[in-house]
């Protein structure tokens, strides 16, 4: 992913020290009940769409946003299904970042999925009986937003 301008700017100051940043990822069904998928460019994985809010960005409309700059699918966000802190990520030049994520379930309103920019290597729909080798922590999102339970997710610090 692209880093945002405001980013830059913050590291211009900060150099390579940890940011705490928000992120947004949505899982986003088709009527068929496909569910799309990006191959990023920089690391060549397979994961939902996910992106950074703009500076005053509601977290649903960076979803929205997300999806269509990626992917070019319209979409509309249904309900949060997930909150949840993500790992330290160290990039190669250096810096470094945890993510904050939001995780949105998402129903695809038009558009057609193709790359849309140059984050993606490829984009698609798949069934989820045939899904691309994904992380953990991709299944799980999708796990979520498949489910009706409410969006929480705890994980107590270990005393």
């Amino acid at each position: 992913m692209p880093t945002p301008d405001f980013i830059r700017e913050i590291r211009a100051s900060a150099g390579h020290q940890l940011l705490w940043l928000p992120g947004v990822s949505a899982v986003v069904f088709d009527d068929a009940g496909r569910v799309l998928l990006g191959q990023r460019a920089d690391n060549h994985r397979w994961t939902v769409i996910s992106g950074i809010p703009d500076p005053g960005e509601q977290p649903a409309d960076c979803a929205v946003r997300e999806v269509y700059e990626e992917a070019g699918v319209r979409c509309v966000p249904e309900r949060v299904v997930l909150v949840r802190s993500g790992r330290e990520v160290t990039y190669p030049n250096g810096d470094r970042c945890q993510f904050m994520d939001i995780t949105f379930r998402c129903r695809a309103v038009g558009g057609e999925a193709r790359v849309n920019d140059d984050e993606s290597l490829q984009v698609g729909w798949f069934d989820l009986d045939a899904l691309p080798t994904l992380t953990e922590r991709q299944h799980f999102r999708i796990k979520q937003a498949l489910t009706d339970e409410p969006a929480l997710f705890f994980t107590a610090a270990s005393g």
